[in-house]
């Protein structure tokens, strides 16, 4: 038996690592991206297994009597803090990364086996840390958590400005249709959802003067993201604002699914199945944002990108003068070539994302809801409401900025042509 489980064990491993580095030959950020997937799934799965094992450990399991929600959130944030670890240490290499001829490159892209087996060491050495540090990791999450959900917003911005820009930038008829088209769409969208959480939030014979408040917040803050955008002072578009206003719905509508099971305004009666699918939602979220930004970090001609290789401008003829064989010479140019994004940021982002999924999975690290429910609580909603209304300033300060400060970004403009 001891045998077939070596057995069965050295196969997968050498499954996982076959397909891990056939997916990086391909692209190293969807790799690192199932990565983080099967971080995500093994917290989930320790969060309602691991609690039995936890309580009979020292170290975690002091004189103090717990909960079983403590216990599940102990687990969720020890795996968070080995691929917290785990990326943030291979952002702290990857610094300075301007080409592929540096040997860090292979790093990278590489040694996928020994990356795992270090992934997998540092979240059991979490195990066995004291209570203390995971507590002061507990406290740091909340705020790399939020920083993260920023990065989201931005890159939300991002998108949506690119893509109106792409289609303007064609100059057909057509593709202003689609952009009024796809812009009517997603305000109907925005209002259908806002109609909905009326419905489902707003239970006739209770005061439910809060969740109101949120609803109609959103919709006013949907119909001035048109108004400010169309306006001839301003230079904005209807689909940035249309999409904004959608996905402004969406967060208050997980803020208004995360409060608790017994508030009487709380029209879904938080049953397993609904947190379960908000859950898989935000997690879905999560990892398309991650694999997103990633992108967009290698095609950013922002901070986000790494500067142009001075060594890698100036080798490529030093190599063709001095190399005789013409095989080796293109091998190493090709070697020299610069990165096409920042490596470090790319792994700061997984390391963010690493705290914002540990919140999500924890519900903030309340410990007042049933460990049954997954990401409900006050603080939950709070966290979603607050991430709206940054959102919406962020958004009308991208419209506004021109016309608040012209001649800061005019010199700005002139820095980056020169």
């Amino acid at each position: 038996m001891s045998c077939l489980l070596s057995c069965c064990a050295a196969s997968t491993c050498g499954l996982c690592s076959s397909v891990a580095t056939g997916i990086s030959q391909k692209s190293a950020r969807l790799a690192y991206c199932g990565l983080f997937g099967a971080c995500l799934v093994v917290s989930w799965i320790l969060r309602e297994v691991a609690a039995p094992l936890l309580e009979k450990l020292p170290w975690i399991s002091s004189s103090e009597t717990h909960s079983k929600e403590w216990y599940q959130i102990q687990a969720v944030l020890r795996v968070s803090l080995g691929s917290f670890l785990f990326f943030g240490i291979l952002a702290l290499i990857m610094i300075g990364v301007k080409d592929r001829s540096d040997k860090r490159d292979s790093i990278h892209h590489g040694g996928w086996v020994a990356k795992m087996v270090v992934w997998l060491l540092l979240v059991v050495l979490c195990f066995f840390l004291p209570d203390v540090v995971i507590s002061i990791y507990s406290f740091i999450s909340k705020f790399g958590a939020g920083l993260f959900l920023l990065i989201q917003v931005l890159i939300l911005l991002d998108f949506t400005h690119s893509w109106n820009d792409a289609w303007v930038e064609k100059d057909e008829q057509k593709w202003y249709i689609a952009l009024l088209a796809i812009s009517i769409g997603c305000y109907i969208a925005a209002y259908v959802i806002s109609g909905i959480l009326f419905i489902w939030f707003n239970p006739s014979g209770y005061d439910c003067g809060l969740n109101v408040f949120f609803i109609v917040m959103t919709m006013i803050l949907a119909f001035g993201f048109g108004i400010v955008a169309l306006h001839p002072a301003v230079n904005g578009s209807l689909l940035p604002a249309s999409v904004i206003s959608v996905y402004c719905s969406y967060l208050c509508y997980t803020a208004l699914s995360s409060e608790p099971h017994d508030y009487e305004c709380n029209g879904l009666n938080k049953s397993k199945a609904v947190t379960i699918s908000t859950l898989l939602l935000g997690m879905l979220t999560t990892v398309l944002s991650v694999l997103y930004s990633a992108l967009r970090a290698g095609s950013s001609k922002t901070f986000l990108s790494p500067p142009s290789s001075p060594k890698s401008a100036g080798k490529k003829p030093l190599l063709e003068a001095e190399e005789v064989e013409e095989g080796k010479a293109k091998k190493e140019e090709k070697e020299a070539s610069p990165v096409s994004y920042s490596y470090s940021f790319f792994h700061l982002i997984f390391a963010l994302a690493s705290m914002y999924s540990a919140m999500l999975l924890s519900g903030w690290t309340s410990t007042t809801e049933s460990s049954d429910l997954i990401d409900v609580g006050w603080t939950s909603v709070w966290v979603r409401i607050c991430s709206e209304w940054v959102t919406a300033g962020l958004y009308v300060w991208t419209l506004m900025a021109p016309l608040i400060l012209p001649e800061h970004l005019n010199d700005k403009h002139k820095s980056i042509d020169h």
